[in-house]
């Protein structure tokens, strides 16, 4: 088992955890294994701000634990579908944050109000309408990889959202500014219309601008750094990070 991968896991799932992704105990972050169809992902029953490395395993797409102990996610297709269909994805965010939920309740699509709304240019965030029960099935798995389709994200309406990355750091930040739209588009909503919003152009722009891949990386440190001052051994840091404020 890679060590390192289950460090970035367990980084992740706490880092969404403080960001306000709970869910008592569901909800899940994966991050594919390198030279097979297997994922690393937390095992069931924890909390996403109770992960530690060694409560990561490997689940493969049969939904084994092929190496590792605990329980593993019922919803584990969702993770390992997408990653089948999508070879440029290497990181995979489910959780049922209170905004995007909400949004996607209400039928309205994510619109480019804001910064956090234009990473999600030029596909936007489909909305899968399969079902609003769990994702328990390859099936559903693979339904739900083809209505996400090339984007970043996808809602699933009355249950969550899914966000995807090449790598799980660029999923998880997906996943914090895809909540963070959501709320600033339902702020703006509270105060009587829907306002005004970036054109097709200029929300590229913004995009190529404010979202480059060094940028969220730097979010992703950023994220860390504020996780680790507050609860995280450094200890469980990846190689490298730079952990100080």
């Amino acid at each position: 088992m890679d060590n390192e991968i289950r460090k970035t896991v367990a980084l992740a799932s706490r880092v969404l955890g403080a960001a306000g992704h709970g869910d008592l105990v569901w909800g899940h972050a994966s991050s594919r294994d390198p030279g097979s169809d297997a994922v690393y992902i937390k095992e069931a029953g924890w909390g996403l701000e109770e992960v530690l490395p060694e409560r990561v395993h490997l689940v493969d797409a049969a939904g084994r634990v092929v190496d590792g102990s605990g329980p593993r996610h019922s919803e584990y297709p969702i993770h390992t579908e997408i990653m089948a269909a999508r070879p440029d994805v290497g990181g995979v965010v489910h959780t049922h944050s209170p905004y995007v939920l909400a949004l996607a309740a209400a039928g309205q699509p994510l619109l480019p109000v804001s910064h956090a709304a234009n990473y999600f240019a030029p596909h936007g965030v489909p909305r899968f309408t399969g079902t609003a029960d769990l994702i328990l099935t390859p099936d559903l798995g693979k339904k739900v990889a083809a209505r996400l389709g090339e984007a970043s994200a996808v809602f699933l309406v009355n249950h969550g959202m899914v966000t995807v990355g090449p790598d799980l750091p660029t999923a998880t930040v997906a996943a914090i500014l895809l909540e963070q739209a959501a709320k600033q588009q339902l702020l703006t909503r509270a105060f009587g219309g829907w306002a005004t919003w970036s054109d097709e152009t200029e929300s590229a722009s913004k995009r190529a601008h404010i979202h480059s891949d060094a940028a969220v990386r730097s979010v992703w440190d950023y994220l860390v750094r504020g996780l680790t001052t507050r609860s995280a051994p450094a200890a469980d840091l990846p190689e490298g990070l730079l952990t100080t404020t």
